[in-house]
């Protein structure tokens, strides 16, 4: 039987997966694949340690360009993560007419735009399923089986760690310290959490799902991210109320030639399917204009549901190898020459409901005042709760809000904060009600 040959960079966690799924799955890749899938080489600084898989000899190695430069290597697997060395590891074997798949989200977010390139002029592919949505095969589904499809929108919940913790928020009360604390010592969360937690990892993976979407490379510093550091139980429950569920939400939008790109906490009906998306799973809602809207949940990190992922991009590329194709799979699911670049909208302007929070002294008059700024700003009020007082004599005045421009509602909550009667900063959160 014909082989693969596949270069591994990256010794860790991911890469022991790999691993693992290529020995014990050996047969049933074969027979998908007419040809057998074997590690020629596997590149990492620490070959020393255990991690509970056995290599063959010789396969295992410190020296990187035995698998970006090796003339038997098919395929370059670069699970090393972050930026550097791995944008040049992975443009070198590119050079060097290697396949490519990744799982380096960051890495494709930042600099994605230039690897394609490389590997439009290389004629050679790079695959990344496993950077968006971990075990989900969300990227295959747009570039292959809804490639007949116009899609107008795309959302999801794509941090397993933010999911986790509003879940636990929302189901017993806690506050964001404790279940993040808890998070970490499950091995749900990383001892930084910042990527998670402040929205970039979602960011990430939303700019890789607009490009794929959308046919636009979107420049992830243009994308609007804002994580769930403020939101406090309290603010859940309220929701709540309204019949609401609060999801860190990545949002992508379409309008003629003008795209939203968006991270933020996200108030959604609880009927929605993604409000039942809980703990740590992923979900993607595309919305198709013949398909309509489609959604796929699952394991969206994790050893074994990205290695998954990555396995199913080692056997697509390796499908182009076998039949000697002159024809490459494009990785965004476009022609790369058919690219285009469209505009991003500003957050300012951006229009949505709104959630508004706002500590306040309990005394006459208070609701006029606020209810005359909103109003001189053109923002509706659509429904209120004015929960009992709470310790020092301060309610909250809890309000959503019908559509308004955000500039607006900004504008409104800075002068909001101004009143001598708001005891500390008032909270907005946006509302979407048109992904059911």
């Amino acid at each position: 039987m014909k082989e693969i040959k596949a270069g591994l960079l990256g010794f860790g966690t991911i890469g022991t997966g790999v691993i693992k799924v290529i020995q014990q799955n050996a047969d049933v890749i074969a027979q998908r694949l007419g040809a057998r899938v074997v590690l020629a080489a596997v590149a990492d600084l620490d070959i020393t340690s255990d991690r509970g898989v056995t290599l063959e000899d010789g396969v295992l190695t410190s020296d990187a360009d035995a698998v970006l430069t090796g003339a038997d290597i098919d395929i370059v697997i670069e699970l090393i993560g972050g930026y550097e060395p791995a944008r040049s590891f992975v443009i070198k074997a590119l050079r060097h007419g290697k396949h490519v798949v990744t799982a380096n989200k960051a890495l494709m977010a930042l600099h994605g735009q230039e690897l394609l390139q490389v590997a439009a002029e290389n004629n050679v592919s790079i695959l990344f399923e496993a950077a968006v949505g971990g075990g989900i095969p969300v990227l295959a589904a747009i570039r292959e089986n809804l490639g007949g499809n116009n899609f107008s929108a795309i959302s999801g919940i794509l941090n397993g760690t933010c999911n986790y913790i509003l879940t636990r928020m929302s189901e017993n009360g806690e506050d964001f310290a404790t279940v993040l604390a808890d998070a970490q010592k499950l091995g749900y969360a990383e001892a930084d959490p910042t990527f998670d937690i402040e929205g970039i990892d979602t960011a990430h993976k939303l700019s890789l799902l607009i490009s794929m979407c959308f046919g636009s490379w979107v420049d992830f510093e243009d994308i609007y991210i804002e994580g769930i550091t403020q939101v406090t139980a309290q603010d859940i429950e309220y929701a709540r109320q309204f019949n609401y569920q609060i999801k860190l939400l990545a949002i992508g939008k379409r309008e003629g030639d003008v795209i939203e790109a968006r991270v933020h906490p996200t108030m959604i009906p609880a009927s929605y399917q993604l409000a039942d998306v809980r703990g740590v799973l992923n979900a993607v809602r595309m919305q198709g204009d013949f398909v309509g809207p489609v959604m796929l949940t699952g394991s969206g990190a994790g050893m074994d549901a990205t290695a998954s992922a990555v396995l199913g991009d080692v056997i697509s590329l390796a499908r182009t190898k076998l039949t000697e194709s002159a024809v490459v799979t494009p990785p965004l699911g476009y022609q790369h020459d058919e690219l285009t670049k469209l505009t991003v909208r500003k957050i300012e302007d951006v229009c949505s409901d709104y959630y508004l929070r706002i500590m306040v002294e309990d005394r006459p008059g208070v609701l006029a005042r606020i209810a005359a700024i909103i109003g001189d700003l053109d923002i509706s009020i659509r429904s209120m709760i004015q929960p009992q007082r709470q310790q020092g004599g301060h309610v909250p005045i809890v309000l959503m809000t019908h559509t308004a421009k955000e500039s607006n509602v900004r504008l409104a909550v800075e002068r909001i904060n101004q009143l001598d009667i708001v005891k500390e900063p008032s909270l907005f959160i946006r509302i979407e009600n048109s992904l059911a």
